[in-house]
């Protein structure tokens, strides 16, 4: 993990991510001579047939492994003059390649079956987890809540794959998994908000194209900083490039960073964050028996914690240094009963604990909860330290999905081989956050928020759905904080009827608690059953 308590945030870039290969940048110029760097990207991709057996029944289905060639450009440039040759100024035309690894149901690909096209976040992250971990036909295997052993680990079929309701594409991320970037500015090209919704966009319109699925019900699956993509790909999709979703799924949503979990200390006076990350505070101390009083049952603990977040809790705040003492004492009392933090630690904290600060000390001082999913806990590396200095969710499960997938792509869709893997790259500092919404004519200078792009989507496809997934134990992105989002999606009542929210005993990465793994599957199949022939399927 590249992540610090500093850049925490990273964290939802390395959700995961193993470090990059000594030398090796998002044009993989690590392992690749000068003169190999200079050559044009090309299409490549490797089919193979394979068979498992879900539910008793034996499916056979086609994987293709491959590269697909996207042309950068910001939305607000102009255009290069072609896709291979130097833009205006006479420099090479800003190129990449996406990675991804399709799968279709059956020898001969039904153009009419839906498709979903799945992407992890970061912004910087591969799409392994969602591929390994959740709904790809294949599964690896990790211990639940505590490390798993090193190798040799298992890879098995995966009796939760979406493969009998939908064909699939795992798609990574501009300068991830084995896309490489080419031309000049290709950072600038391909890292930000519009510009990596673009080359999805990109991607998922060639792709219809190459494999005549234009006809196909078409859904996106996005996790983490995927929700925000998803948002934004949503609205391009359809106002660009005339492609209307039957379906957005959203994992560990995250669309408004103004009450996003990360340094809410250097943002004073948005106090939302406090409120919407409390639920998930408390959710985590009677997980781990710190609270002084815990019920015996998770869910009614946390719809009053709700109730007292955005009631009592966040007018409290709101009052800052006017706080009445005997009110400030009685808010104290409630946190300490919510959280299981000492009167003195909130006190000191001014009642506004950051998340990675909640991390470090809920278990005490010399013991860390996960980040991602704090049922997952680990020896802390400082004890002195004001937060969290790693994710033990990550230490646990990052080697397993890493090298089984450069086994797997390798070995059993022969795909990859002299190439490196990029599982994540650090995207944070070059990332440009700044976005242009639907309306506007310039990007506003504003905090990130996609709502209003999923709202657009939303009013110009009446019948779009939207299912939103959540993990109560997701410190990184609180459940909560995506119920208040779609609270305040500015659509009509009856749009916002289409928005279902499903909330899971699990953390971000939803999937690696099996149990709750059955549950999203089983919600996710039946989302596409009930969806897949537009208005006439609902």
């Amino acid at each position: 993990m590249a992540a610090t308590p500093r850049h925490y945030a990273a964290a939802l870039l390395l959700l995961l991510a193993a470090p990059l290969a000594s030398g090796a940048g998002p044009d993989g110029a690590g392992d690749r001579s000068a003169a190999t760097r200079q050559q044009p990207l090309r299409d490549e991709a490797e089919r193979s047939t394979h068979s498992i057996v879900v539910g008793g029944r034996t499916l056979s289905y086609v994987a293709e492994a491959g590269v697909q060639v996207v042309n950068g450009r910001d939305p607000l440039d102009e255009p290069p003059a072609g896709a291979d040759g130097p833009d205006a100024s006479g420099s090479p035309a800003a190129q990449a390649t996406l990675s991804y690894v399709a799968y279709f149901l059956g020898a001969d690909a039904d153009p009419h079956r839906p498709i979903t096209f799945l992407f992890n976040g970061g912004p910087g992250s591969a799409t392994i987890w969602l591929h390994l971990g959740s709904f790809g036909p294949k599964r690896v295997v990790t211990q639940d809540a505590v490390p798993t052993p090193p190798a040799q680990y298992r890879l098995v079929d995966n009796a939760y794959t979406l493969l009998p309701d939908s064909d699939l594409v795992f798609v990574d991320a501009p300068g991830t998994g084995f896309g490489l970037l080419r031309g000049e500015d290709r950072e600038h090209a391909f890292f930000g908000v519009d510009p990596d919704a673009r080359a999805f966009a990109t991607f998922i319109v060639d792709f219809l194209s190459r494999h005549d699925r234009w006809n196909s019900p078409k859904y996106l699956f996005g996790e983490s900083y995927g929700t925000v993509r998803a948002a934004v790909l949503a609205n391009l999709l359809q106002s660009e490039y005339g492609v209307d979703l039957n379906g957005v799924m959203m994992l560990g949503q995250t669309l408004s960073y103004e009450v996003y979990s990360d340094w809410p200390q250097y943002n004073p006076g948005s106090n939302l964050t406090y409120a919407l990350g409390l639920p998930t505070f408390a959710a985590t101390a009677w997980y781990h028996h710190r609270l002084p009083a815990a019920p015996a049952r998770l869910e009614p603990l946390l719809a009053e914690v709700e109730d007292f977040a955005l009631g009592e809790y966040l007018t409290a705040l709101a009052a800052g240094s006017r706080l009445a003492p005997e009110r400030r004492a009685a808010i104290v009392a409630r946190l300490h009963a919510y959280t299981g933090l000492a009167p003195d630690f909130i006190e000191r904290a001014n009642l506004r604990i950051a998340s990675d600060v909640f991390e470090k000390h809920v278990l005490g001082e010399l013991r860390t909860t996960g980040r991602v999913d704090a049922r997952f806990a680990g020896p802390a590396i400082d004890a002195l330290s004001r937060a969290a200095e790693y994710d033990p969710l990550a230490a646990a499960i990052t080697s397993a999905y890493v090298s089984v997938f450069n086994d797997y792509v390798r070995a059993e869709l022969h795909f990859g081989a002299g190439r490196s893997y990029k599982s994540g790259i650090d995207v944070e500092r070059s990332w440009n956050f700044e976005h242009q919404p639907p309306g506007a004519t310039f990007r506003v200078p504003q905090t990130l928020n996609a709502m209003p792009d999923l709202a657009a989507a939303m009013k110009k496809n009446p019948t779009l759905r939207v299912q939103v997934h959540g993990g109560y134990y997701d410190l990184a992105t609180p459940y909560f904080q995506a119920v208040y989002e779609q609270r305040q999606l500015p659509v009509p009542p009856a749009i916002a009827a289409n928005v279902e929210i499903r909330l899971y005993a699990s953390g971000h990465m939803i999937y690696v608690h099996e149990p709750a793994l059955g549950e999203l599957a089983a919600n996710v199949r039946d989302f596409i059953r009930r969806t897949h022939g537009g208005a006439a399927g609902r």
